[in-house]
C-alpha cells in the first residue's frame, strides 16, 4: 500500500480570481483574499489526487467597496449565513501533460459537480528546502446554478450582470514531510 503524500496550499504564492461580464460590454475581475486547501496523492504524479479547498466569502475584493458589500449581502453570497465556498474533488485525472479536476462545489447551500481544467506548472524546490507544486485551474460556472440569481436591468434594457463566471485559480502547494 502506497503512503499518501500530503500537500498544503501556500497562500503567499496563490490567488483566486473570477471574471464576470458587466453590462455585457466589459469584464469585471474580482478575487478572494482568504482561502485554504490541500491535496494528497499516492502516486509520483498527481493522477488520482484528492483535493479540498475552501475560501472565505467575506474576503471578496473587486476593488470597489460598495460592490463588495452588495456581493456579501443576502442578494448574492449571503456571507453572514454562508461564510465559506468549498470544493471537494471526486476525480483528478491525467489529460495529456495536464489534468481534469472534477468535484463538488458548494456555494451558499447549493452543491453541484463541476469540471475544471488544470495546467500543471511543475514541481520545484524553494530556497528553504521545501518542495512546491504549481497549478493553474480554470473553468466556467453559471452563478444562477448556485442560487446567485440577482439580476438588474438598466433603463435601456441592458442586463447588468452576466450569468457565466470565469474562474482563474493559481495555486502553489508545499509538500509536507
Amino acid at each position: 500500500m502506497a503512503t499518501a503524500t500530503k500537500w498544503v496550499l501556500d497562500p503567499m504564492h496563490s490567488e483566486v480570481q473570477f471574471k464576470v461580464k458587466h453590462l455585457v460590454i466589459s469584464t469585471v475581475t474580482g478575487s478572494f483574499k482568504t482561502f485554504e486547501g490541500e491535496l494528497s496523492t499516492e502516486s509520483e504524479d498527481f493522477d488520482g489526487a484528492d483535493v479540498s479547498f475552501s475560501l472565505d466569502v467575506a474576503s471578496i475584493d473587486t476593488n470597489q467597496e460598495m460592490r463588495d458589500g452588495h456581493l456579501k449581502s443576502g442578494e448574492f453570497f449571503d456571507a453572514e449565513t454562508y461564510p465559506k465556498i468549498s470544493f471537494k474533488s471526486t476525480a483528478f485525472t491525467k489529460d495529456g501533460d495536464d489534468y481534469k479536476l472534477t468535484g463538488d462545489l458548494t456555494i451558499k447551500d447549493v452543491t453541484k459537480s463541476v469540471t475544471l481544467d488544470v495546467e500543471h506548472g511543475g514541481v520545484a524546490g524553494d530556497f528553504y528546502g521545501n518542495t512546491k507544486a504549481g497549478f493553474e485551474v480554470t473553468g466556467k460556472i453559471n452563478r444562477k446554478d448556485f442560487g446567485l440569481v440577482w439580476d438588474g436591468v438598466t433603463e435601456a434594457g441592458s442586463v447588468v450582470l452576466g450569468s457565466d463566471i470565469k474562474l482563474i485559480i493559481n495555486v502553489q502547494f508545499a509538500k509536507q514531510a
